[in-house]
């Protein structure tokens, strides 16, 4: 409890410098852009339009029942969320270096402020995800898609979904400082798992023991959770969302302790 109560106020003793971290990262982004954080808005629907041409005309990608540009929607923006935040927090460390030298500052903050950063983008896709939702009522897409009292769970599912990828991202930041060369062996993962990952297919095309092997991958949890309730109507089973829980806190847990341990070396190799 005391440690928990530590981590409270060092959160709010440096909630001031991490709010100037994050508006620093939206205006080195949207730097003499136009559009500027329009982009948000923007991207997942260009996106969309690209992937839905080539996964559903080109290679005639389909999900049996359900309406496949929601389906293919939900699986963009939650797995750009994880790739962008894990993969920015990773150098956040190193990249800080200088500051980091000249003043104290709990090396937490970086990697968590880049998570939070990119959430903010997430959260503002979510409004261009929510409109194609609602335009399936008026034909977009073979299948409509209903609102339902389940969409009450998304903001569960999705704080489970950013609480995994701080784990995993204060894990990466810290690695990093020790073997650079994660840098590069990371964009390599992250090409595999998005082909573990069924953003554009569905898992009911692989063979059932290959299928089993897909379902230990965290962001299949996530996703199929967030399909079901929106291109079903069902709820994740308790347990289904009791293990989502085990999942984000079980990489919290890890990160947060590998991060901790490490934290004080930093100094002699940044």
């Amino acid at each position: 409890m005391k440690k928990l109560k530590n981590i409270y106020l060092n959160f709010k003793h440096y909630w001031f410098l991490m709010m100037q971290l994050i508006s620093r990262d939206f205006k080195v982004k949207y730097k003499r852009s136009v559009l500027g954080v329009l982009w948000s808005l923007l991207y997942p629907i260009l996106m969309l339009t690209v992937m839905t041409i080539v996964f559903s005309n080109m290679f005639k990608f389909s999900v049996e029942g359900v309406n496949y540009i929601v389906y293919l929607m939900t699986g963009i923006i939650m797995w750009n969320y994880f790739s962008e935040a894990s993969n920015t927090a990773m150098t956040s460390v190193v990249m800080n270096f200088t500051l980091i030298n000249k003043v104290y500052i709990p090396k937490y903050i970086f990697p968590i402020a880049k998570c939070i950063f990119v959430g903010i983008n997430f959260v503002l896709t979510l409004i261009p995800w929510l409109a194609i939702i609602g335009l399936s009522y008026v034909g977009l897409g073979q299948y409509t898609c209903h609102f339902n009292v389940y969409y009450l769970l998304l903001p569960y599912i999705f704080l489970c979904l950013f609480l995994f990828t701080v784990g995993v991202s204060l894990f990466l930041s810290c690695v990093s400082v020790f073997l650079r060369d994660v840098f590069y062996i990371y964009g390599i993962i992250l090409t595999i798992w998005n082909y573990v990952t069924p953003v554009f297919y569905s898992i009911d095309m692989l063979p059932p023991k290959l299928q089993m092997i897909f379902m230990f991958n965290p962001l299949y949890q996530y996703l199929s959770s967030v399909r079901g309730i929106v291109l079903f109507g069902t709820r994740p089973s308790f347990a289904t969302l009791g293990l989502l829980g085990l999942i984000a806190v079980f990489s919290l847990l890890v990160g947060g302790i590998v991060f901790k341990k490490n934290q004080d070396k930093f100094i002699y190799y940044v």
